[in-house]
Order: C-alpha cells, then sequence, then structure tokens
C-alpha cells in the first residue's frame, strides 16, 4: 500500500508523521496510581444514603455515565477499605464485556463522594500531554474496542486484564490537535444527546397521551377481544424439507416485531407448498401481530400479506373496529396478557385467554380520531429517530478520518 506524503505506517496503522503511538501505561507515565482498577467491595447496600459505587453497568460506550447509580456502599467500608475516590475528569475504562474498552468521562455528582468497583479502571493520565476527552472518543471507536476484544479472555465473563489494558496502543497527536479533535467529535455527541433527549421526551408525552386518551369514559361499550377481532395462529412447516423454505410468502417470528409499528417483510420466506403443510395462514395487511410467548405482548402492523409461526395469536379487527386503535389499545395490556399466560418451560397466553380479554371501547369515529393522534405522535418520533441514526453515522465517518489524521484540524 503506498503511504502519501506526511504519513507513515505504524502498529495503530497509517498516520500522520508527527504524531506518535503510545500505550496507555506510558501515558500515565507508567504510574499505577493513574492507572488503577476499582475496588472489591462486598458491603454494598442500595439506598439513597453513603457513597456512591459505579458498576461495569453504568458505563457506557463514550457518554458520561449511561445508567443511574443506585448502589451505594457505607460511609465505614470506604474508611475500612480505604477505597480509591473519584476525581473529576478522571476516564473510566471498563475492563468487561459487552463489550469491553467502553469508558466514559467522570464528573462530579452532587457533592458525595464516589467509587468504582473492580473491572473499572481509574485513568487518570497527566492533563499536559493528554486531552482526556479526546482519549474517551478513542475509546469508543470501533479499531480500539476490537483491540480490547482481542486482548480479553475468559469462558464464563469475558474481560481484559489491567495489565493487558495498559499495553494497547492508541495514535496521539500534539495536545492542541488532540483538543481540537475532541471539540469536533463533542459537539457532535452534544447534537446527538440532544436528539436522545428528545426522542424520551417525546415518548414519555405519548406514553402519558395514551394513558389518557386509551382511558374508558362514560358511554364507551364494555366488549370482549374476540368480540371485536379474530384470533389467528401461526404455525412451522417442516424445517427438514427444503422444498417448503425459500420461497416467496413472508413468514414472521417474534423476535422480528416488537421495535417498529409497521411490518413489510420477513427475514424467511417459506413457499406455497410449506404453507400447505402447517397451520400457517396467509394474514391480510392491516393484521396485528400479537407475539404469545417467549416476549408476550410484543406488536405490529402487518403491511403486506403473510403469516406467522406459532410464536403469535394475531388480530384481524372486525368491521366497525378500527385496526390501528387497536395497536394502541393492545399496548396497555401487556400486564393483563401476562396474567393469564401459563407454562413450565416458558410462559404462553392461549387465543382463548386472549378472546376473553374485556377493554373499553369508543364508537368507531372516536376510534379513528384517538388512532390519528397517537400516530402522528410515533410519526414524529420516528422523524427524530431517524435524524438520530444520520448523526450517529455522521460521527462515526468523522472518527475515522479525525482519529486516524485523514482530515487535519490544525
Amino acid at each position: 500500500m503506498e503511504i502519501r506524503e506526511g504519513y507513515k505506517q505504524t502498529e495503530v496503522g497509517i498516520i500522520p508523521e508527527n504524531w506518535r503511538v503510545s500505550s496507555l501505561f506510558d501515558l500515565a507515565e507508567r504510574k499505577k496510581a493513574l492507572f488503577d482498577d476499582g475496588d472489591w467491595i462486598e458491603s454494598e447496600h442500595i439506598t439513597n444514603e453513603g457513597i456512591r459505587l459505579i458498576q461495569t453497568g453504568n458505563i457506557g460506550e463514550g457518554k458520561y455515565l449511561e445508567k443511574e447509580i443506585k448502589k451505594y456502599i457505607y460511609p465505614k467500608s470506604f474508611e475500612v477499605l480505604k477505597c480509591k475516590e473519584l476525581q473529576v475528569g478522571d476516564l473510566l475504562i471498563c475492563r468487561l464485556a459487552e463489550p469491553a474498552g467502553r469508558a466514559c468521562i467522570f464528573e462530579k455528582l452532587e457533592d458525595q463522594k464516589v467509587v468504582t468497583s473492580v473491572d473499572v479502571t481509574i485513568y487518570r493520565p497527566p492533563l499536559k500531554s493528554v486531552n482526556r476527552s479526546y482519549l474517551n472518543q478513542i475509546f469508543s471507536s470501533k479499531n480500539w474496542l476490537n483491540s480490547v476484544s482481542e486482548n480479553s479472555g475468559g469462558t464464563t465473563h469475558k474481560r481484559i486484564s489491567r495489565g493487558s489494558l495498559g499495553k494497547l496502543l492508541v495514535p496521539i497527536p500534539e495536545i492542541t490537535e488532540q483538543t481540537a479533535i475532541a471539540t469536533a467529535l463533542s459537539d457532535t455527541d452534544v447534537l446527538i444527546t440532544s436528539l436522545e433527549k428528545l426522542i424520551k421526551k417525546k415518548k414519555e408525552i405519548k406514553l402519558g397521551s395514551m394513558q389518557e386518551l386509551l382511558r374508558p369514559k362514560e358511554g364507551w361499550e364494555v366488549k370482549k377481544l374476540g368480540d371485536i377481532a379474530n384470533i389467528i395462529g401461526g404455525g412451522t412447516p417442516s424445517t427438514f424439507i427444503s422444498q417448503y423454505w425459500n420461497g416467496t410468502i413472508n413468514w414472521f417470528t417474534p423476535t422480528e416485531i416488537g421495535i417498529n409499528k409497521y411490518t413489510y417483510e420477513s427475514q424467511r420466506k417459506i413457499t406455497n407448498e410449506g404453507l400447505s403443510n402447517c397451520s400457517a395462514r396467509i394474514l391480510p395487511v392491516g393484521t396485528i401481530l400479537l407475539t404469545s410467548r417467549a416476549g408476550i405482548g410484543d406488536l405490529s402492523i402487518l403491511m403486506s400479506e403473510g403469516c406467522t409461526n406459532q410464536g403469535f395469536q394475531s388480530l384481524i379487527s372486525k368491521e366497525g373496529y378500527s385496526n390501528e386503535y387497536l395497536y394502541y389499545l393492545m399496548q396497555t395490556l401487556k400486564t393483563i396478557l401476562l396474567k393469564n399466560a401459563s407454562g413450565s418451560t416458558f410462559l404462553e397466553i392461549s387465543p382463548d385467554k386472549i378472546k376473553q380479554i374485556e377493554v373499553s371501547l369508543p364508537t368507531y369515529d372516536e376510534q379513528l380520531g384517538i388512532a390519528a393522534i397517537l400516530s402522528d405522535m410515533d410519526a414524529e418520533i420516528t422523524t427524530v429517530e431517524q435524524k438520530l441514526a444520520k448523526y450517529k453515522l455522521i460521527k462515526q465517518g468523522m472518527m475515522q478520518e479525525l482519529l486516524t489524521g485523514k482530515i487535519r484540524l490544525v
């Protein structure tokens, strides 16, 4: 491979000539105090008092803290164990999958002391030579996570040792360029975070609207689900007969349902012969696909004809009832579906149980109006989610260019 002028081949790939390659331990001036793990803490407890405990599950890729910290340790335990207290700006690197190597920067949490558990490495390279935000961007890159994975071991729990982590190499430009790269990528992170918060807020608003709009009101009619929809099960052709598979008929499984409101095409398809030799039936457009086992209550509206395996009890709305309204109504019934499920190996709800569940319904025109309001909310959320996905792709491209020096900012 030809290397363009001003660049060089290194252990971490092609980088600019004035960049260097360094191990994490060397960046920490080979001092254990600047590169050390959290503590084995056995006296943890769950309250809202004491000293906060950050565990591996609290750390997400490239985020500050991904999940709320709910565990604490007793102040006395902190003194006896001589735990390592975190400092603002510490890099926290998770040595435990999934995936090992993910990291975040610690920010002050109110006025409380905070410690970490073992498998979280506390990293404090000197600020005069290293921009920690730059390193945090490195730690969220695919190259970094792949490198950590290659150096991880273990059967039950895959992890990387601190010694192996310290030997990993990263590209290091001059501090001014580190800062410029970190700023550019952090600005994109701010936008991504704002979109994530907006999605969360819109989903909360929609949930509140659903609870109010679908709440039974005076004059609404009480019906059983079996009165307003036909309940249709599924089936699976023999997997040993090749003629039954790779046809043109959509055949859905529960793992394909529940993420999107609408479902268009299945991952696997069966032939007409396969359909004729199993209990599956062709379902029309508008059918509500409802999972009835191993994840009971996941929903989607079918937008092209197809069938399902036996993990479904799908609903076809009868005349006078809106399938869109029924889709939203079924979302509020998950707890009831689970209560009516049974089974020793896995829980499953039967079609007869589903048919007997009672619901309250407004007039058909009101159903259409309520469904339209909630559909508009879903459309708004989808638009923002698509924008978020776009900016995440943009950031991945920026990281690939900036963290390898292909594009220079100084």
